[in-house]
């Protein structure tokens, strides 16, 4: 079956597909921009560019993964939309995965990893994930100091992720250097049980962890005397 998988939940803009088979997931094509002003400029080149990559057509997708985050509102946004309007036009399944997952997941090795994205606001998103790549912590959003601290009483010996090389000093734990962004086969081996049994599609509901910056008005200033 052939996945689509997309991400916007970090500056790294990525469309991927990936063949799901009984027993594998492989990697066919991905593109990948780092860039955190033109999400919405660039994800659907991209996934243009992965179809016409692989020779494949929209109608050929069986299924579609998305990076649910955690992730800034304006850029996470664009790959949840994109995903949810193509499977409800394609008529075909999508399925939900956290971003984190897809950084600390691959890049558990037998021991607690802590991944962390640039959450702005000198803050990252986190999570902590076993010797097996099972998340046992979060996703949270807090500062470094905050998340460092959660690390070490889970007896995390390695970081990941763009947040933990902009946070190395403050974490104070050896860096890997990959993946730093959420890895899209990853995302897809993480949905594979769900795309192999055809289970129904999933709202995209992303997860944002922080309350929007724009709040309704709570009352009219007078603009008569």
């Amino acid at each position: 079956m052939l996945v689509l998988v997309v991400d916007s939940s970090t500056p790294a803009v990525t469309a991927a597909l990936v063949e799901v088979s009984a027993d594998a997931v492989a990697a066919r094509a991905q593109r990948c921009t780092v860039d955190a002003r033109a999400h919405g400029e660039l994800l659907a080149p991209q996934v243009d560019a992965v179809l016409a990559d692989t020779g494949a057509r929209a109608a050929d997708l069986a299924a579609i993964v998305a990076g649910l985050g955690p992730g800034p509102f304006t850029g996470l946004r664009v790959g949840l939309v994109t995903a949810a309007t193509m499977g409800q036009v394609l008529g075909i399944p999508t399925y939900g995965v956290c971003s984190l997952d897809g950084i600390g997941h691959p890049a558990a090795a037998g021991e607690p990893v802590l991944a962390a994205s640039d959450a702005r606001r000198r803050e990252v998103y986190w999570a902590v994930y076993d010797g097996a790549g099972q998340r046992i912590a979060g996703p949270n959003v807090d500062v470094p100091a905050v998340a460092a601290e959660r690390a070490r009483g889970l007896a995390v010996t390695i970081a990941v992720g763009d947040g933990a090389h902009r946070y190395a000093d403050v974490l104070g734990l050896p860096v890997r250097g990959e993946p730093r962004y959420p890895d899209a086969t990853a995302l897809a081996r993480l949905a594979a049980e769900r795309i192999r049994a055809g289970a129904p599609s999933e709202p995209l509901t992303p997860l944002y962890l922080r309350r929007p910056d724009a709040v309704a008005a709570t009352g009219h200033k007078p603009v008569l005397p």
